[in-house]
């Protein structure tokens, strides 16, 4: 076969922006009754609507076809849509917030009536006739803060409040015996990555809990999934080491059961997470993650932690049971997949792939984890992609341009599992530098304690520091650069090209310019973060003008392309627009791509293939490669 040979970013590839829109269904929730097995999948091609799978047996059969979606809103983020118990399921129908029955074959029957409130993060007490659950009450008025409970729902639709008067609750957890009832909260200002704390209540007969008792936890300590084993012992994740580790709830107090430089635990974006699972003899099954890369392994009863191997570097969560876990993970050149592994005989069979057919491996770019100084003496990491098809290479001596990735959250993770949305741009041409700047997780809470204060500073500093390093080491163009983010990596890119001169294009996705405006339109769950992220009042207001790239539109010289859902209600697309209009103002080239019907992230699939299109075009019109431009958008202040 003769190769091509094409600059690089102009490279035909088989990753059509319809590949990855079409290609990747979303996975996630998942849940294990006897030995069936559940999840939810994402339907791109029905505006993003999260259906529930069963696997009983060799086969896997839809539970709630259209028009259901399941799926809640609270907290915005949701999660913990759905729960099981025995052959019946209790889901949050997305549409009208009401909570369904659906038994055996039977139809789903709603059991709620319409409202105000959302549920979410689901426990069946059967023997009460009724859920636990997180509710959220929303008031007439739009602007006003909700009110979070621990709530009994009776499956006749009855609502009994159990726990009141913190800002947030979480992770309702019963016992074997159902006598005691386990449950996260934390309060304003902080992220539950912050500062959480773990009450226990015994239940009296009429189903109420007594005097709640603090078992771990405070403002400086992160619990997390608090979960009983079969013995009746209370375990849970917690930071206190600096490390979110496990530990249980002894005789003799609260006891480390694996003290480990890894994490056990992950941030609390949505509600449902599961990173450990009991077998019936009471071992302990769990993923952390180490350096960036997941882990499985069986934790005995006498602490000693044995690996069980897995084809895979990231794994989501997992549940256990009897023999077997079930994990939703991904690796380089496998894409996110559910897998039911054999306890006994190690055998991987998976169950759903996100992406049925994958291109060849002679298309797909395996990324190298680097680690790279960066200012103030830190080290910071990140995957590089380097660019890779097997029909083309680049003319001798060019080197390529470079994306580089500044992930949401920012409390979040850039993770190496196989991304269709990645190898659309390695496969034409261009390098991709995910990085995992100070702030993010996975690290140890040092690491994600670096962002305190600097949000919009070391997250830049980080992914300024890692497009130099590329340059440095001869793999990346530096005439080339370009930043790229979603929400606070949004942030993180408009910081990048407003204050410093290193990347010549930037690509804002529902990203935040305006501090104030933020803290102005959040939403609860994150009204307070950037006291945390940047400063409390009254000084954040110096603090906000400072940084907030829209009061500095006079020093952003690079041209930009803004993606933003009309529907966002954690970015409103003031934010965006705002932007976009300064920059039309100032003569720089500008592109603003709006959709209709779209959130805080895009579900759609046509608007999945427009985004990406229009990004592709807008790069190479920006650095005269008018040959590999066909999919056009409008640009504001284009000069030919």
């Amino acid at each position: 076969m003769t190769t091509l040979t094409a600059p690089f970013g102009t490279w035909p590839s088989p990753i059509s922006a319809a590949l990855v829109a079409a290609g990747a269904t979303p996975l996630s929730s998942l849940a294990i009754a006897g030995r069936d097995i559940y999840w939810l999948a994402g339907r791109a091609s029905e505006a993003g609507r999260n259906t529930l799978l069963r696997r009983r047996g060799s086969q896997a059969e839809e539970l709630t076809p259209a028009p259901f979606n399941v799926r809640t809103r609270v907290h915005e983020y949701g999660g913990g849509a759905y729960a099981v118990a025995g052959d019946t399921v209790y889901f949050s129908h997305f549409a009208d917030n009401r909570l369904y029955r659906q038994a055996g074959s039977g139809a789903a029957e709603a059991f709620t009536a319409a409202g105000r409130q959302r549920f979410a993060d689901f426990v069946v007490d059967a023997p009460r006739q009724r859920l636990i659950a997180v509710r959220e009450l929303h008031g007439e008025d739009p602007h006003a803060q909700p009110v979070n409970t621990l709530c009994a729902v009776g499956f006749d639709g009855s609502e009994t409040v159990l726990a009141e008067g913190h800002d947030f609750y979480s992770s309702p957890r019963l016992s074997p015996d159902g006598r005691q009832l386990a449950w996260l909260t934390w309060d304003h200002p902080r992220m539950p990555w912050q500062g959480t704390q773990l009450w226990l209540a015994d239940l009296g007969a009429d189903g109420l809990p007594g005097t709640p008792q603090l078992i771990a936890g405070g403002s400086d300590e992160s619990i997390c999934q608090p979960e009983w084993a079969p013995d009746g012992r209370l375990h849970f994740v917690s930071d206190r080491s600096g490390w979110w580790n496990l530990y249980r709830r002894g005789a003799a107090g609260i006891e480390a059961i694996c003290p480990l430089q890894a994490e056990f635990g992950a941030p609390h974006w949505t509600f449902g997470n599961s990173m450990y699972g009991f077998t019936p003899a009471g071992d302990i099954v769990c993923t952390y993650i180490d350096k960036g890369v997941s882990r499985l392994a069986r934790l005995a009863a006498d602490g000693t932690l044995s690996p069980i191997a897995t084809p895979y570097d990231e794994i989501r969560e997992l549940k256990v049971g009897d023999g077997f876990v079930v994990l939703l993970g991904g690796s380089p050149t496998i894409a996110a997949e559910i897998s039911r592994i054999d306890l006994a005989r190690g055998e991987v069979e998976v169950l759903a792939r996100s992406i049925e057919a994958l291109p060849e491996l002679g298309y797909l770019s395996v990324p190298e984890s680097i680690s790279y100084p960066s200012a103030g003496g830190r080290t910071a990491y990140a995957f590089f992609y380097p660019p890779a098809n097997q029909d083309v290479q680049a003319p001798a001596g060019e080197k390529p341009p470079v994306i580089v990735i500044s992930h949401g959250g920012p409390t979040g993770m850039a993770a190496s599992t196989l991304k269709l949305a990645t190898q659309f741009w390695t496969s034409r041409g261009f390098g991709v530098l995910d990085v995992n700047y100070g702030g993010s997780t996975g690290f140890g809470r040092a690491y994600r304690d670096a962002l305190k204060g600097q949000w919009g500073i070391v997250d830049v500093e980080d992914c300024i520091a890692g497009a130099q390093y590329l340059v440095q080491s001869g793999r990346a163009d530096g005439g080339r650069l370009i930043i790229r983010g979603g929400s606070a990596g949004g942030l993180t890119t408009l910081c990048a090209l407003t204050f410093h001169d290193v990347f010549k294009l930037g690509a804002s996705y529902y990203g935040v310019s305006d501090l104030q405006g933020l803290d102005d339109d959040s939403h609860k769950f994150e009204s307070h973060y950037n006291e945390y992220l940047i400063a409390p009042q009254p000084q954040a207001k110096a603090v906000y003008a400072e940084r907030s790239p829209i009061n500095h539109t006079d020093r952003l010289s690079r041209p930009m392309i803004f993606f933003q859902g009309l529907d966002d209600k954690v970015v409103p697309p003031p934010q965006s627009e705002a932007m976009v209009q300064a920059l039309q103002r100032r003569g720089i080239p500008v592109a603003y791509v709006p959709l209709e019907g779209e959130g805080h992230g895009f579900r759609k699939a046509e608007n999945i293939v427009r985004t990406l299109e229009a990004e592709l075009y807008f790069y190479l019109r920006m650095f005269g490669l008018h040959e590999g431009a066909t999919a056009a958008v409008a640009i504001d202040n284009l000069r030919d």
